[in-house]
């Protein structure tokens, strides 16, 4: 993994289920035992909301607990922290009938609470970082890694470094990117963006009848303006044209002046952060993240032009029809 271009760190990753104990509290959840390097490679302090981002020290094991966890035990930070129990069930355990001994049955280990992190509620209320030794003991598997995480230089091609990847472990192991860890989540975000662009897009169309009906009202108010412009020698399509640029101009117009407002409100949320996240303490930031990309600009633009050309294309065709005689 080192010598492939493009990877800048990898860590051995092991999960499993396991039960938490604090003082009276109890929750179950994901440990994730992790290499020593795991915290500085993915900067994990910058998700930290208490605590210290640390999983050893001085032969002390801590985790680092998402703030559903940290919720869930009630673990009060203000008080000196007790230690957790943390209790995984034993696989080699045989039940020889009678009533099984839970004591036996699970292999039981402490650790510090190090830190709360605060990614998404998802994550947060399922997750305790732990250190991967740690997690090797409690499964009693010395060398077992369930996944390998990598970190790829962000100038590097994802999906060239993804498939050397691939060719170095072969089809026994599936390789995936971050979109593909996440499909699910990612799928419904892109159906959600296109349902929104269908729903303003039919509001567009509605909105556009106020084109129709300005123009038919507008050539009928200029039908002494038509017919002396048809008796100097202007054909139908000519006078058709000047109606139809009117309507495109319309829509230009507006088009300009939604960009102008859109581009504002983008750059006061980006800056300013003035719509903010409900549920603060679940997220990584506050506020909505919005970023500006150049395809969805000219996707509206389009849309809104041919709707605004459409629009003005009827009333133009049919209206002077009625008003412009067939000799002209």
């Amino acid at each position: 993994l080192k010598k492939i271009p493009g990877v800048i760190h990898y860590s051995e990753v092991l999960e499993e289920n396991s039960l938490l104990k604090y003082r009276d509290n109890q929750y179950v959840t994901t440990i994730k035992g992790v290499s020593a390097n795991y915290i500085e490679a993915t900067q994990f302090d910058t998700v930290l909301i208490a605590g210290k981002a640390i999983l050893k020290e001085n032969d002390i094991n801590y985790g680092l607990m998402g703030y559903g966890v940290y919720y869930a035990l009630s673990i009060n930070g203000q008080d000196e922290f007790a230690p957790v129990s943390v209790s995984i069930p034993r696989r080699d355990h045989e039940y020889k009938g009678g009533i099984p001994n839970p004591e036996k049955a699970f292999n039981k280990e402490l650790i510090y609470p190090g830190g709360v992190f605060s990614i998404q509620q998802s994550i947060d209320e399922k997750y305790m970082i732990v250190p991967i030794d740690f997690a090797r003991k409690l499964l009693d598997k010395p060398t077992a890694v369930s996944a390998i995480e990598v970190i790829a230089s962000h100038d590097q091609d994802i999906e060239l470094v993804q498939a050397n990847i691939k060719n170095l472990v072969g089809d026994k192991f599936d390789v995936k990117n971050r979109y593909q860890q996440n499909e699910l989540i990612y799928r419904v975000m892109k159906t959600e963006k296109w349902a929104v662009y269908a729903i303003l897009t039919f509001i567009l169309i509605v909105a556009a009848f106020n084109i129709i009906g300005s123009l038919t009202m507008l050539i009928i108010e200029k039908r002494k303006d038509i017919s002396i412009l048809s008796s100097m020698g202007a054909t139908k399509n000519q006078i058709q044209q000047v109606f139809l640029l009117e309507g495109v101009f319309i829509s230009i117009c507006g088009l300009v002046l939604g960009f102008f407002i859109s581009i504002t409100l983008l750059l006061l949320q980006q800056n300013f952060g003035l719509i903010k996240l409900e549920g603060i303490s679940s997220f990584v930031i506050d506020a909505y993240p919005v970023k500006m990309k150049l395809y969805d600009f000219v996707l509206v633009a389009i849309t809104v032009v041919l709707i605004g050309f459409l629009a003005a294309w009827y009333p133009a065709k049919k209206s002077t029809k009625e008003i412009i005689l067939p000799s002209s």
